[in-house]
């Protein structure tokens, strides 16, 4: 029987820190549309859904999802867990891939490595950032439909809401807890500081300067030793990993 795997890559106009940046154009096409079509070489996806707000503003995303033959999916801006248990709700797909929009130059290798290893592995939840050791905008968690409707039903924390999978990954045995399995997967060397997403200016400025070098089909480890052997990560990296996540633990 066929294992079916969502792709689900959440996406919003809002952005406190850099609005709009998912529009944001470079060589004529937006970091949305780099990020979908490099998405779009999957080949252990079934599907691929852009799960965006009912807000007003971001129906522009849904109809550009539609346009360009994405399936498309409108939800809650602040509660993202349900949004994404809503999307995959009537197909209950087997597993779920979660990424994020403002990670233009997406890996889609990596990301049928982590789908391969989830299934071979047979775990509730995988992800190459339980230990992060892969640069930020290469974030990747593969997990079951079945998982996400444990987290949907019992999650409580708005940080957990907010961001989807802090509930799965905190009752996982990768934390001490028993109600999921999880692995990480893993990578030889640290570039975690090497920083792939738009939050700010800086960043699209360096994801800008990559393009321009190499182009928008490279693999994540050709993009990473670029920016490594050219110094080019002096031009963002005085900005903190995850910052979202962190201010939302706070107001928890």
């Amino acid at each position: 029987m066929e294992v079916k795997t969502s792709l689900i890559t959440q996406a919003r106009s809002g952005s406190t820190r850099l609005p709009g940046k998912i529009f944001k154009k470079i060589n004529d096409e937006s970091l949305l549309e780099i990020h979908l079509k490099r998405l779009n070489k999957c080949s252990n996806v079934s599907n691929i859904i852009v799960a965006t707000t009912d807000k007003p503003e971001d129906k522009v995303i849904y109809d550009y999802a539609k346009d360009w033959g994405f399936n498309s999916f409108r939800g809650s801006e602040s509660d993202v867990l349900d949004r994404f248990y809503q999307a995959v709700r009537n197909e209950k797909p087997d597993w779920i891939v979660r990424v994020t929009s403002d990670c233009p130059l997406i890996d889609p290798i990596l990301v049928d490595k982590l789908i391969t290893f989830a299934h071979n592995n047979n775990v509730d939840y995988c992800s190459n950032t339980l230990v992060e050791k892969y640069p930020d905008g290469q974030d990747i968690e593969v997990f079951k439909f079945s998982a996400l409707e444990v987290a949907w039903k019992n999650a409580i924390l708005s940080s957990d809401r907010e961001h989807v999978t802090p509930y799965i990954r905190n009752n996982s045995d990768f934390k001490g807890a028993n109600i999921f399995k999880a692995l990480n997967y893993p990578c030889s060397l640290d570039y975690s500081k090497i920083r792939m997403t738009v939050d700010e200016a800086k960043d699209f400025d360096l994801i800008k300067t990559l393009i321009k070098d190499l182009g928008t089909d490279k693999t994540w480890l050709e993009y990473t030793n670029h920016i490594i052997k050219n110094d080019l990560d002096k031009i963002n990296n005085s900005i903190i990993r995850n910052e979202g996540f962190l201010k939302s633990l706070k107001n928890d």
